[in-house]
């Protein structure tokens, strides 16, 4: 499987992922999520869209974030790990729209 990539935005954050089949690392800026993101809350956040489609370990996650603070950064990096998993499996779009999860930007903003 070649790299997936794929951005998301969320009010002045914008986060760009690369994603590449892999054992679940998630790396944000060079530094691990647990490290980036201290609170579980927003750990949690991030990888929503991997444990609704149950790909959680089954793809490493580079990720460049930028703006924002840390709720922005945190939901505009879930969106963009939702539309690289759309990228992977077209199928996944259902999921993410039946649990009410953003896809698009304009249905989060």
């Amino acid at each position: 499987m070649e790299v997936i990539n794929a951005i998301g935005r969320r009010k002045s954050a914008v986060a760009r992922v690369y994603l590449c089949e892999g054992t679940g690392k998630i790396i944000i800026n060079k530094k691990e999520l647990t490290e980036f993101f201290p609170s579980a809350i927003l750990q949690y956040v991030v990888k929503q869209p991997l444990m609704l489609v149950e790909a959680d370990g089954k793809y490493d996650i580079k990720a460049n974030l930028d703006g924002g603070g840390f709720t922005g950064q945190s939901q505009a990096l879930r969106l963009a790990i939702a539309r690289a998993l759309v990228k992977v499996n077209a199928e996944d779009k259902k999921v993410f729209e039946g649990c009410r999860l953003p896809y698009s930007r304009q249905s989060c903003c």
